[in-house]
């Protein structure tokens, strides 16, 4: 069975798709970013038989030894390592060059050289910025709004530069807003979550008037191995998203009729983007991996948002889970 490689295994997404690999009968390595806790991330949380089907490998995207052992004897790499917080973008651009930019030309690197069967690269909706048309294509022209997307355009260019230039079996996928267990909180959703299950009625938020196009963490990841398992897809651009849109304040309204609370919004200077750097609408155009692939989202519309945000709010308001998360401090 083919040997997959996922790096940033114990992120959101990650450690979903980590999971729904293994429960496919796929042989999975996970690559998770080294510690001296030894923590595997998410992973630590999932379920013993997931857990003793692993084989782990902790280290680091940005050292390219290290990374090209993991490598060795994988069939498929899905990489998702990267630094994914745009506020913090602002703060420490170079950091994302370092990890998003230079992380991604070790991965094609490595894989050129080892013969890697095929790379999936992970992109973002950001990269698109401000939405010119709606539904989002993949020929939407790219837009740097932030260091964060600024990074991404060039760990997508640099990927699919190694597909023309030496043939390296590159596929890009561009994930919309996804949500779900798991979530940081420096995400809309789960800074709703958690203020409001930690006893708050007043919520701080950034900008309320963009809209989004939000995507349940389970159509993500089937998204993600429906490309893993096709032929059609390699040298492609590929978004994973529902082709809905909705707005940040009214994502907020039904997230409190959900917890059955009356909430007041307040947009916090703190959490403002910059203007200019603000991205005002996405909604993604998903014909495209439903014509390679076959791929519906099952959480899709608003009656599937909202059946997402109840399984949200169930795994947020477990007082197990909710523990990790730091509701009265703006995580950046």
């Amino acid at each position: 069975m083919n040997k997959v490689l996922v790096t940033g295994a114990g992120g959101f997404i990650g450690s979903h798709l980590t999971e729904l690999l293994i429960r496919e009968g796929y042989n999975v390595r996970a690559f998770v970013h080294y510690n001296s806790f030894n923590s595997w991330g998410w992973l630590d949380y999932s379920k013993k038989d997931i857990r003793d089907s692993l084989d782990v490998f902790a280290g680091d995207i940005r050292d390219p030894h290290g990374l090209r052992k993991a490598m060795k004897g994988c069939n498929v790499v899905i990489h998702l390592a990267a630094l994914i917080g745009i506020p913090y973008s602002y703060h420490s651009p170079d950091t994302y060059v370092d990890t998003n930019i230079k992380g991604t030309l070790n991965v094609v690197q490595a894989a050129r050289e080892l013969g890697i069967e095929k790379v999936i690269h992970t992109s973002t909706s950001e990269v698109y910025g401000t939405a010119r048309f709606v539904p989002i294509t993949e020929d939407h022209p790219l837009q740097v709004q932030s260091p964060y997307s600024a990074t991404k355009i060039g760990a997508d260019k640099i990927a699919m530069s190694f597909y023309h230039s030496f043939e390296t079996p590159v596929v890009i996928i561009r994930p919309f807003n996804t949500y779900g267990p798991r979530q940081s909180a420096r995400a809309v959703i789960p800074t709703i979550i958690t203020q409001i299950a930690s006893g708050k009625r007043k919520i701080k938020l950034g900008s309320l008037h963009p809209t989004r196009d939000f995507t349940f963490i389970t159509d993500t990841v089937r998204g993600f191995v429906a490309v893993a398992d096709s032929d059609n897809c390699i040298g492609e651009v590929i978004n994973i998203g529902s082709n809905c849109e909705i707005s940040i304040v009214d994502t907020a309204q039904l997230i409190a009729e959900i917890m059955d609370v009356s909430i007041k919004i307040k947009a916090e200077d703190q959490r403002i983007r910059p203007e200019k750097s603000e991205v005002e609408r996405l909604r993604a155009d998903n014909s495209k991996i439903k014509k390679l692939t076959g791929w519906e989202p099952d959480y899709g519309g608003k009656d599937g948002f909202i059946r997402g945000l109840k399984e949200t709010v169930e795994w947020f308001t477990n007082p197990e889970n909710i523990i990790n998360y730091k509701s009265e401090i703006y995580n950046i």
